[in-house]
């Protein structure tokens, strides 16, 4: 059995992945979903990462998943713990020493003038499922924002990069672009928004346990 370790992305919860849990554990499949501390303005990836180490305890085969934000966290919890596979998924992608505040210049990024939040994140998402997001939404204070990213080289874990067609934050063109750019791949992609596990669960849960067997 694998035990899928769901990353939220900024300002995000476990929430995030509720309807994509059931998806997973009705394939036979274990579930952590740890809340990062990003309302502790002391906290920086260090905590990030203990946190997600504790959340997953003695568990192994682990497949980790860092959604947007969450990318910057997922590879270095492969320093602490036996992990198979690492997913970024509608990923920020980071370099080494990188800080998150210096990435959307790093990257080009040009943003989505004129979109309201609704539009940027969740296009796609049922009506009833977006009118919910606003109560799970955390502020982001925590210190890892001017904090260089503490790897030298990205880990010796295989990695997969997947992108939603559809994701209004995070366009299909530059999501491509910093994917060849910073890792040197192609990255796979699905139907979707930016919020994807929110949008269609059931064909992630598909791609994410498709990756077991290949």
């Amino acid at each position: 059995m694998t035990t899928f370790v769901l990353i939220h992305g900024g300002g995000g919860s476990a929430w995030d992945w509720h309807l994509l849990v059931p998806e997973l554990t009705a394939r036979g499949h274990d579930v952590v979903v740890p809340e990062l501390p990003i309302g502790d303005k002391s906290a920086g990836f260090a905590e990030f990462c203990e946190t997600v180490v504790d959340a997953v305890g003695d568990r192994d085969d682990l497949v980790v998943v860092g959604q947007s934000y969450g990318a910057f966290t997922a590879p270095l919890v492969a320093d602490r713990l036996p992990v198979r596979l690492v997913v970024l998924l509608t990923p920020m992608i980071p370099r080494p020493g990188e800080r998150p505040g210096d990435w959307w210049d790093n990257t080009g990024y040009r943003g989505t003038e004129g979109l309201s939040e609704e539009q940027q994140f969740y296009n796609g998402v049922p009506a009833e499922v977006v009118a919910e997001a606003a109560n799970h939404v955390r502020d982001q204070a925590s210190a890892e924002w001017d904090e260089p990213w503490p790897r030298d080289v990205w880990p010796e874990v295989p990695t997969k990069v997947l992108i939603a067609r559809e994701d209004r934050f995070f366009p299909v063109e530059f999501q491509r672009r910093v994917a060849a750019d910073r890792l040197g791949v192609v990255p796979d992609e699905m139907d979707g928004c930016h919020a994807v596990a929110l949008s269609h669960p059931t064909q992630l849960a598909d791609r994410l346990t498709g990756y077991l067997r290949s």
